[in-house]
């Protein structure tokens, strides 16, 4: 179908290299993510003066073109022009990823690591967004003081369940994603996974960290339901088992014998090792940030509200995603999200002190029109490609707003108890008895950001001149 971004699309598509050099593609908030068979091909700065391009980034071993909050119908026609599989997804092929080999490994392996995190996270944000704004929605009509909604009428759950099943079923969406990356059946990695939750495993449990049996062998019953870290270790795993089973397997025996081994092989495993395992080291990670949390949070808030959008910048902020969803499965909260958001609002503080502070129309309606988005949506990379790194002053300014506030959320041990994207529409998705210093937090980032901006001012462009008439 047919949308106003047709050419843009085009044009993005043809001045990365074409579809022949694009090996996968998707989107998160804001960004389209080419993995390319050749980073030479680019015409960077072609790119960057296009019109609807806010910049490139380039990070992780991916190629980051960054739109803003419309990246979604881009993306729609960026797909339609490249070779598709289920779901509208764009994948890469075996024949593509294998010649994407080359570029990848020049990658150290921190890049590579960071790389695999972006990729299967990317495609989870949008319903990860969606439910926790429903999440946040809930709280106003029903637990807020509202009582639009009974918490305990059929009405309120099955609302309840449309919001949760992201979450319960994080396992099955990092099981499907990550095999899309691994360029592994998806419906086999879904099953393996759904087996460590279908009932008549789940129901050998009384507590976690019962052990039952499996032919003489010990299996630690756990609780998989909104874990990450075993589904993502488990497709890991099965990825090499599979390549394996393919290559020893017949070809007219495959088709059956294949998956029937992948499962006999993987799901035993998963249950006995793999899973206990990634469910331990998930509740080390939560303890590990607890700790450094409890020792010093004021220190971990200010490093969070100062360094968060530099991290945006480098285009590896959803490495720290898993992180986040981790806390959330472990403790129901999240500090790091909090201050997270001083470092979203201080970017609306720097909009609006270039509104307030700039002489020219142009450079006004640009920054109004960065800060509705920021407020409303939580998008900041309008704000932070086309006025922070533009006028660079801003950018200091943000990040000593976002510095302290982070600092006194940090100190004061705000939590999250839902994944959004920090704007005044989710405020609910961090009510609780630490929701006032949230407010408090995000006023001093916005508005400490905005005085600053406002004092360190920028230094416009002069406007072209007018011809003689």
């Amino acid at each position: 179908m047919s949308n106003s971004f047709d050419g843009l699309a085009q044009d993005i598509v043809r001045l990365v290299g074409g579809p022949d050099n694009i090996v996968s593609a998707a989107h998160c908030a804001t960004r389209l993510r080419f993995r390319l068979k050749d980073s030479a091909k680019p015409d960077r700065e072609a790119l960057a003066r296009r019109e609807g391009v806010l910049t490139i980034v380039e990070s992780g071993g991916q190629f980051q073109v960054v739109i803003g909050p419309r990246v979604p119908e881009v993306y729609e026609v960026v797909a339609a022009l490249l070779p598709q599989q289920g779901g509208g997804a764009v994948e890469a092929t075996a024949a593509e990823t294998a010649a994407d080999t080359t570029s990848a490994d020049k990658r150290t392996m921190t890049q590579k690591i960071l790389a695999f995190i972006q990729s299967i996270v990317s495609p989870v944000i949008p319903a990860l967004a969606g439910a926790g704004m429903l999440k946040a929605l809930l709280v106003i009509l029903g637990t807020a003081g509202l009582n639009w909604i009974d918490p305990a009428s059929a009405s309120y759950k099955i609302l309840f369940a449309a919001s949760n099943s992201t979450f319960y079923f994080l396992p099955l969406l990092f099981a499907a994603s990550t095999a899309r990356v691994l360029n592994v059946p998806v419906i086999n990695a879904l099953i393996i996974v759904g087996a460590l939750m279908e009932p008549s495993f789940t129901g050998l449990m009384t507590a976690p960290g019962d052990i039952v049996s499996f032919f003489g062998l010990p299996v630690v019953m756990m609780n998989y339901s909104s874990t990450i870290v075993p589904a993502v270790v488990s497709i890991l795993v099965y990825a090499w088992v599979h390549r394996k089973l393919e290559k020893y397997v017949p070809a007219n025996l495959a088709l059956f014998i294949v998956p029937m081994l992948s499962l006999l092989i993987m799901v035993p495993l998963t249950a006995m090792a793999i899973g206990p395992f990634g469910v331990y080291v998930a509740s080390g990670l939560a303890k590990l940030v607890t700790y450094l949390s409890g020792t010093s949070g004021l220190l971990l808030g200010a490093v969070i509200g100062a360094g968060w959008t530099y991290l945006v910048i480098l285009g590896v902020h959803l490495g720290v995603v898993p992180i986040m969803l981790n806390n959330f499965a472990t403790f129901g909260h999240d500090i790091i999200r909090p201050p997270i958001a001083c470092a979203t609002f201080a970017q609306g503080g720097v909009a609006l002190g270039v509104f307030l502070r700039a002489r020219q129309k142009k450079t006004k309606a640009f920054a109004l029109s960065c800060l509705m988005p920021m407020l409303f949506g939580g998008i900041t990379e309008p704000i932070v490609y086309g006025i922070s790194i533009r006028y660079k002053r801003p950018l200091l300014a943000a990040t000593i707003g976002g510095c302290i506030g982070g600092a006194f959320m940090g100190a004061m041990s705000v939590k999250a108890y839902a994944y959004i994207f920090p704007s005044i529409i989710t405020l609910p998705a961090f009510f609780g008895e630490t929701f006032v210093y949230y407010l408090i937090g995000i006023a001093m980032s916005f508005f400490i950001t905005a005085a600053l901006t406002f004092i360190f001012g920028i230094e416009e462009e002069a406007p072209a001149a007018q011809p003689a008439k």
